[in-house]
C-alpha cells in the first residue's frame, strides 16, 4: 500500500477499502462523452459518495463538473467547510426551521412545499440575498415532489416570492432499469410540463431527469443537465449494460487472514451450524463482517480471492469475522484476501455480490462502514 494515500488512521485494522480516483476520472469522462458538451453534469456524492468518501471524491472531480448532489444540509455544509465552491443541490426536503443554514452556506434546496418556500423567502429577505431553488416534480416516484398535474400552478406561486430564483426543475426515474414504458411516460409528462412553461413564457434554466440509467439508456432524458451517481463509481444500474458501456469500478474491499486451522470431517462452522465439513478442511478466519458492511445475507454464498483463486465463504458471516473454505490449500496468517475487486485477473464485482445477496449494487458499496479505513490511489 505504499502508493496509497491514507484518509484516516486505523493502523491496526487488517481490513481496508481502496478507492481508485483515476477510475472515477475515467467514468466521469465517459459520462461527458455520452451526453455531449452542451449538457451540464451534477455529480452525485451523497451518502459519503456511495461509500467512496465524499470529500476526497468531490475535491477530485470538482473542476470537471457543474453541480454536486447531496442528501442533506449536513453533507452540504461539510463540503462548504472543506472549501468546495461549486453549486450544491440538496435532494431531500428540508424543515422550514433549517432554512437559515441553506442561505448562510449558499446551498441550493429542493422545494416541493409552500411552507418551505415561505421560510426560505423570509430568511432570504432578512439577509437581502436571493437564492436559487430547484423544484422537484413527481412523475411517478411517489416520494418527494409536487405531482406533475399541479406543478405549473406551484411554479407560478413560487415566482411571486421576490427572493427566490427558480433555477432548476427535475424529476426522478424509479423504474428506468425495469420498465421502459413507465419511464418513457415519465419523461413525456416532464417534457409536457416544460412545454407548458414555455407557452406561458416561464423560463427555468436547468431541467434534469437522467440518473445513471437515464444517461446510458434514455437519450431523450438528457435535457440540459444529468445526474450520474452509480456509474460515476463504475457500477452498473442494470447488468445488461455491462456489454454496452465500459465502466471502471473504483472501490475494492480487502482484508488479511488472521487465523488458519484444519477442521476434521463432520465439524460445523459458525453460528447456526449451517456449514459442515465433508472432509478434513482448511478454514481461514478473516476479520470482516456485517458490522463492516459485508452483508450477512452473503453467508455460504459469496467467494473471496486469494492469489488469483476463488474460495467460498463457509458458514454464517459474523459481526466482525467470516470464515473461508480453503479446501486443501494452506495460506499463512497475514495473506491478503480480496472480497470486492480484482486480484490477478480474477474479479468479484458489486454486481455479483448484489445478485447473491438479492439486493442492488448501491447497497453493497454504501454498506461498507466507517469502521473500514479508506486508502486512495491517486
Amino acid at each position: 500500500m505504499n502508493n496509497l494515500l491514507i484518509k484516516e488512521s486505523k493502523l491496526y485494522r487488517p481490513t481496508w477499502a481502496e478507492i481508485n480516483l483515476s477510475a472515477i476520472d475515467y467514468n466521469l469522462k465517459l459520462v461527458k462523452k455520452i451526453v455531449g458538451p452542451r449538457v451540464k453534469v451534477l455529480a452525485v456524492v451523497k451518502s459519503d459518495a456511495y461509500g467512496h468518501g465524499m470529500l476526497r471524491v468531490a475535491h477530485r472531480i470538482v473542476k470537471e463538473i457543474d453541480f454536486l448532489g447531496v442528501a442533506s444540509i449536513d453533507e452540504a455544509v461539510c463540503l462548504r467547510k472543506s472549501g468546495i465552491k461549486k453549486p450544491l443541490l440538496i435532494f431531500e426536503s428540508t424543515f422550514a426551521s433549517h432554512t437559515k443554514a441553506i442561505i448562510d452556506y449558499d446551498i441550493t434546496p429542493t422545494v416541493c412545499s409552500l411552507d418551505l418556500v415561505r421560510s426560505l423567502n423570509t430568511n432570504a429577505t432578512k439577509c437581502k440575498k436571493k437564492i436559487n431553488v430547484h423544484i422537484k416534480v413527481d412523475t411517478g416516484m411517489g416520494r418527494l415532489g409536487i405531482w406533475h398535474e399541479h406543478a405549473l400552478d406551484f411554479i407560478k406561486k413560487i415566482r411571486a416570492f421576490s427572493y427566490l430564483n427558480i433555477e432548476g426543475l427535475y424529476t426522478h426515474l424509479p423504474c428506468a432499469d425495469t420498465d421502459r414504458k413507465f419511464t418513457l411516460n415519465q419523461i413525456s409528462k416532464f417534457k409536457e410540463l416544460i412545454n407548458k412553461l414555455r407557452q406561458g413564457k416561464i423560463h427555468i434554466p436547468l431541467c434534469h431527469i437522467a440518473n445513471s440509467m437515464g444517461i446510458i439508456g434514455y437519450k431523450e432524458s438528457h435535457l440540459n443537465m444529468v445526474r450520474p451517481g452509480l456509474m460515476l463509481y463504475g457500477l452498473y444500474p442494470k447488468n445488461s449494460l455491462i456489454s454496452k458501456v465500459k465502466l471502471k469500478s473504483a472501490l475494492s474491499l480487502k482484508s488479511r487472514i488472521i487465523f488458519v486451522k484444519k477442521i476434521p470431517k463432520g465439524r460445523t462452522i459458525s453460528y447456526g451450524a449451517t456449514f459442515t465439513t465433508l472432509k478434513t478442511t482448511v478454514i481461514a478466519t478473516i476479520p470482516v463482517g456485517y458490522n463492516d458492511g459485508y452483508l450477512r445475507s452473503l453467508s455460504n454464498k459469496s467467494e473471496v480471492i486469494i492469489d488469483g483463486e476463488r474460495y467460498k465463504v463457509a458458514g454464517r458471516i459474523c459481526m466482525d469475522q467470516l470464515m473461508v473454505n480453503l479446501g486443501d490449500s494452506e495460506f499463512k496468517v497475514g495473506k491478503v484476501v480480496t472480497l470486492l475487486g480484482t486480484n490477478k485477473n480474477m474479479t468479484i464485482s458489486a454486481e455479483e455480490l448484489s445478485r447473491l445477496a438479492k439486493t442492488i449494487p448501491y447497497e453493497i458499496v454504501c454498506a461498507i462502514g466507517n469502521s473500514v479505513p479508506r486508502f486512495y490511489k491517486t
